[in-house]
């Protein structure tokens, strides 16, 4: 391949594959380059080539640096791989801190229009030039067109240099801008605009590039957050409360546009269904524990500070046996933190929310398609145990896009109301203790307000009380609520979803524990270890309370590697708790600068362990990239 106009004298050999790159955009929060950017990654999907795109976002409206990573693997990774091929570099701000994470041989895109001096680039980096700020003023005059369009300039330079398909493009375009005619020609105009410049002056293509394949067969591209509220629709949800806090707040937007598409009265046009954006987390859940109460399947939606100001309420509905869904889209903690970016940082605070001896049960999905499954099956839980259900997600899986298996529901599904005592059965004089256990699985029997006219009544109270409701200090009454309570808990263990174990291809005295959005970059560097020779069987666990098979594999083998992202090993800790676990046996392997993990990142810490002196092909361990 002739060579691109460079600003320095490049020595590495250009980085050459097809349908197998990493490929960066650094832009300005604001700038409008969010589009551009997914109409770039969806253009590659169009091809039949997986992606997996991660959007890296500040916590202000505009000014502050973004970006937007694709994966792009016609093998199917779908986690973060680590390290950049290709950087559209965007934005003067992150100029050096972005250089520096190309790969070796890799490639750099810039807006040539004002040159730049040689110590700004680096000699191992193939540089491309496009002058897309002077192109954009010599053919538009308002200046936020300018900004707009370059972007779409920028992705038909890109579409040359990486040879994918225009027509893609072309229809992307039309079915973004349909009915729209005037900025369909405008944005049709400027992708050409970028694309035959390079055309004209570059030589094209890249050794990076798109083939048409047949890689992503029938499955579907969503965000968790949307796949969320849909499996709250059609989980049977009614009502939702919530307050606005990234990265959960589209959940409840998501709820309430199905909801009016599919929960209207046809004949009347009356909603069934009641969302209310409330004054604060405090009052968002105390609605969802009234709805609750009353008999409605109800949930809310937030992250980790929501969590830390529902404690009471949670304790209120765990105490008094009060189904309640909580959807924690979790993000960087404590306090604010850093409320754009991605963590596992809330299993703790969940696991154990409110004060005194609580347990809470947490569902752990990996990506859109469980976080519709999960989030249906919490209502079912809610009301079959009568208590508090987390869906642990993260912003990783909540607002970025993946590649997922299609949402499938069995329209003979029965929602689970667990026991709720009719009135025929009170009338017939039936014995109604709303706190009393009678088949030894700690769930009582619950009735819905107005059940019967004088049957089958009781006081909710947050204090404690004997079976049957009644108010009462006694030391074994008390003990008696606690000790069902945990019997509750223990036949969660049979209702929650199980863990998935993976068996490795050589036996092995090494295993690896790991959960929720982990799991794409876990799959890749269990591949990357065995490529270098070691070997880790894997246990990807998705609820808490934990069934026996977790101890089970944790024994079977030497050491188990808990993979996760937080700071304190919040799983491995309740992993030690729950089972008296040696702490030896499972180390931790933590990732928390806010990114998601890479599978780079996993495979070199697991594989420094293993072997300290050697590590998986092309990993630093430690690294937090």
């Amino acid at each position: 391949m002739a060579s691109v106009p460079v600003e320095t004298a490049v020595d590495p050999t250009p980085l050459a594959a097809i349908n197998d790159f990493v490929i960066k955009f650094a832009n300005v929060n604001g700038s409008g380059s969010a589009s551009a950017n997914e109409l770039f990654a969806k253009s590659i999907l169009r091809m039949g080539v997986p992606v997996s795109p991660r959007n890296i976002f500040p916590s202000n409206i505009q000014g502050l640096p973004t970006w937007y990573e694709v994966r792009v693997n016609e093998h199917g990774w779908l986690g973060r791989r680590g390290g950049v091929d290709l950087m559209v570099a965007m934005n003067p701000q992150t100029w050096d801190a972005d250089l520096k994470e190309i790969t070796p041989g890799g490639y750099l895109f810039y807006d040539s229009t004002k040159p730049l001096p040689r110590a700004k680039f680096r000699d191992d980096v193939h540089v491309i030039g496009v002058p897309l700020t002077d192109i954009c003023s010599r053919h538009y005059s308002i200046a936020r067109e300018r900004q707009l369009f370059k972007n779409i300039m920028y992705i038909g330079a890109l579409s040359a240099l990486l040879d994918i398909a225009p027509e893609v493009i072309e229809t992307l375009l039309a079915e973004q801008y349909r009915s729209k005619e005037k900025l369909l020609d405008a944005n049709r105009q400027a992708f050409h605009l970028g694309r035959q410049y390079v055309l004209d002056h570059l030589t094209y293509p890249l050794g990076l590039r798109v083939r048409h394949a047949d890689r992503v067969g029938e499955r579907i591209f969503v965000d968790g957050n949307t796949a969320a509220a849909l499996g709250c629709v059609y989980g049977g949800a009614t009502v939702c409360a919530w307050y606005p806090i990234t990265p959960s707040s589209s959940v409840a937007e998501a709820f309430e546009k199905y909801c009016a598409k599919y929960r209207v009265d046809a004949a009347t046009g009356t909603n069934k269904f009641a969302i209310v954006q409330a004054e604060d987390e405090i009052a968002s859940i105390g609605m969802v524990v009234g709805a609750g109460w009353n008999g409605a399947r109800a949930f809310t939606a937030t992250s980790g500070p929501g969590i830390s100001l529902m404690n009471e309420f949670i304790g209120l509905a765990y105490f008094a046996e009060i189904p309640v869904t909580v959807i924690d889209v979790q993000r960087g903690g404590p306090s604010t933190g850093m409320p754009t970016r991605t963590q596992q940082s809330d299993v703790l605070a969940c696991a154990y929310a409110s004060h005194g001896d609580t347990k809470h049960v947490l569902l752990l999905p990996e990506d859109p398609t469980e976080c519709f499954e999960f989030c249906a099956a919490a209502l079912d839980l809610a009301d079959r145990l009568q208590t508090p259900i987390f869906v642990l997600t993260d912003l990783d899986i909540g607002m970025n896009q993946r590649l997922c298996a299609p949402l499938a529901w069995d329209d003979a599904r029965a929602y689970d109301r667990g026991k709720v005592m009719t009135a025929e059965e009170l009338e017939a004089g039936r014995d109604f203790g709303r706190y009393n256990d009678v088949d030894g699985d700690g769930i009582p029997y619950r009735t819905y307000p107005g059940t019967h006219p004088t049957k089958g009544a009781y006081f909710t109270r947050g204090t404690s009380r004997d079976p049957y409701a009644r108010y009462s200090e006694r030391g074994a009454d008390y003990v008696y609520n606690m000790q069902r309570l945990l019997r509750k808990f223990d036949s969660a263990r049979g209702l929650v979803p199980p863990p998935l174990a993976r068996a490795a291809a050589r036996n092995t005295r090494f295993g690896a524990i790991y959960y929720g959005s982990t799991s794409p970059a876990m799959d890749e560097a269990i591949a990357l270890l065995e490529h270098d020779g070691l070997f880790v069987d894997t246990l990807r666990v998705r609820a808490f309370p934990f069934p026996d098979a977790v101890r089970d594999f944790i024994e079977a083998h030497d050491a188990v590697y808990v993979v996760e992202q937080n700071r304190d090993a919040q799983l491995r800790s309740l992993i030690v708790n729950e089972f008296d676990i040696d702490p030896a046996r499972v180390p931790a392997v933590l990732h928390y600068d806010g990114t998601p993990i890479t599978a780079r990142f996993i495979a070199g810490a697991i594989a420094a362990r293993m072997r300290p002196s050697g590590n998986a092909p092309g990993t630093r361990p430690g690294g937090l990239s």
